[in-house]
């Protein structure tokens, strides 16, 4: 299990945006940083400065990934064919926590990591409770019958904060989701601009 070394809200004021699109983010109330230094006035920032920023505001939405971790997701990427950018997000994207989040069977995906490390969820109708397992297009997801009542279930999927993509067939009534296909950077419904091929810059340094 992978330890979450940061809040939610310190990460989003770090990154001057509201990253999950949560209407009780601070960056609504004010956009600088967090800390005795986060007013001070910032210059240019580098091209190393970008591409770094772009790579931590990929890795905190994904439920603050650890940094071993998104350096495999980047080595990865660059094997398979196509665009590398496009690849990255395409394994991002099929986490079992990421489709859980996607599914709104969970409200956010730092609850969807520990929802899938708890062992409520089935894959295939096998239960899986790792987080980073990777769902292939066609793979059913299940949430267990026996945690289907429960009130974080309930309540995220009456959220309107934010709808289920066209890539998934989610049937909350069943609470189950497939994957129809892998998504391209285009189709996935961020908040705010990912810019994956910086990140890709980033680690080709």
């Amino acid at each position: 299990m992978t330890k979450r070394a940061e809040s939610k809200y310190k990460i989003d004021r770090r990154m001057g945006q509201n990253i999950w699109g949560r209407p009780k983010s601070p960056v609504n109330r004010r956009e600088y940083g967090p800390g005795q230094h986060g007013q001070r006035r910032k210059g240019k920032m580098s091209d190393f400065g970008t591409q770094l920023k772009a790579k931590q505001k990929l890795k905190g939405y994904y439920g603050n990934i650890s940094e071993k971790q998104f350096r495999k997701y980047y080595a990865e990427a660059i094997r398979m064919k196509g665009d590398s950018g496009d690849n990255l997000i395409g394994l991002l994207e099929r986490r079992l926590d990421a489709v859980c989040y996607r599914a709104k069977f969970v409200a956010t995906v730092f609850a969807a990591r520990q929802f899938v490390n708890h062992g409520h969820v089935k894959v295939n109708g096998r239960r899986v409770n790792i987080a980073s397992y990777l769902v292939k297009a066609g793979d059913l997801i299940e949430v267990k019958e026996a945690s289907r009542q429960l009130a974080v279930v309930m309540e995220a999927s009456q959220l309107a904060e934010r709808d289920t993509p066209e890539f998934y067939e989610v049937d909350h009534s069943k609470m189950t989701a497939k994957m129809i296909r892998v998504p391209t950077p285009s189709e996935v419904p961020y908040p705010v601009h990912m810019e994956p091929n910086l990140v890709i810059e980033f680690y080709s340094r």
